[in-house]
């Protein structure tokens, strides 16, 4: 689980205009090019990109692009930057001495069309995980019974990334959004708010199926990013992500699979028929995903989807 920035599809600054500090242009790339050059060689061959990262970092704050980093300043050019270039440094150092993940830094993370906040409470919602959206939107495609697609449902919403990727891509449809930490879903709903979904999205404080009890055979789909990693795996993790994220939404039990569990066993009684479930995995568990969804007898058109690195990480089935 490597926590790399991606760049949002439509690129929105997080740049405070009422809290802005002017750098030359000059000074803040010498700062750059010395912060570059500190990478240890060590530090370049870890499984985390510091370079991404420090670009993700500068252009987070700042009003620069991504060319803008390729190219040096003019003698005369002043940036903008959301903070002292001081505090910036500062931000940096505590990047690598504490292994912080840039994201709690600057407490928001891309994610599809979306610039959201972030903190120590929610998953740092990563890449891979944004394809369950089009994996939803090519199943209400491609099935007749889910055209209308008008109930969806986000077991274990954390920063809400998947509720606003479903209320986006169906615009009639309602979300109802499930999580069992009171935090994760205040920054799930300040999320929804900042994009004006908060009217579309309905949250609900709880275990998996538990809040949506009298719901039954209504939602057209169910879509889950449940905790997947083995509880003993946890501490070979990136110590970025060990020591940071919430465990709540790593852990998986003995196996990695104990909430995958519940949520296969249970979805049928909330699915329509021909609703679809939508799941990601950890790379190495879909044939027992795939057993669990066979053996549960109530699903049909079991397929497993790999991401962007073609490792087998979702799992679709749909309700018979």
């Amino acid at each position: 689980m490597v926590l790399n920035p991606s760049n949002p599809v439509q690129p929105q600054k997080s740049l405070n205009l009422n809290n802005r500090f002017q750098v030359s242009g000059q000074r803040l790339w010498q700062w750059y090019q010395h912060a570059i050059a500190d990478l240890s060689q060590e530090q370049l061959r870890s499984r985390v990109d510091l370079k991404q990262e420090l670009d993700w970092l500068l252009l987070e704050v700042s009003e620069l692009e991504p060319l803008d980093l390729r190219l040096t300043p003019s003698e005369s050019q002043q940036i903008q930057l959301q903070m002292p270039l001081t505090e910036l440094q500062q931000l940096w150092q505590q990047r690598l001495a504490e292994n912080r993940p840039v994201q709690h830094l600057t407490g928001t993370a891309h994610w599809r069309q979306f610039h959201l906040q972030v903190s120590k409470d929610v998953l740092i919602p990563r890449p891979e995980t944004e394809l369950l959206i089009d994996l939803a939107m090519d199943a209400a495609h491609n099935s007749a019974r889910l055209q209308e697609a008008n109930l969806w449902a986000d077991l274990g919403t954390g920063s809400g990334a998947i509720s606003l990727g479903l209320a986006m891509a169906f615009p009639q449809a309602t979300v109802h959004t499930v999580d069992c930490s009171q935090a994760a879903l205040a920054m799930a709903q300040r999320n929804s708010q900042t994009y004006g979904l908060d009217q579309q999205i309905h949250f609900h404080l709880g275990e998996w199926f538990q809040p949506l009890v009298g719901l039954e055979s209504q939602f057209s789909g169910i879509v889950s990013n449940p905790p997947y990693i083995p509880t003993a795996v946890l501490p070979t993790l990136q110590p970025e992500v060990f020591e940071y994220e919430p465990h709540l939404a790593l852990d998986g039990g003995t196996d990695g699979l104990e909430a995958m569990r519940e949520i296969v066993a249970i979805a049928p009684q909330y699915l329509q028929p021909g609703g679809v479930l939508l799941l990601e995995m950890m790379s190495g568990q879909d044939k027992a995903v795939e057993a669990l969804l066979i053996n549960q007898g109530q699903y049909e058109q079991i397929q497993i989807y790999p991401d962007l690195a073609d490792i087998p990480r979702f799992a679709q089935a749909y309700r018979i």
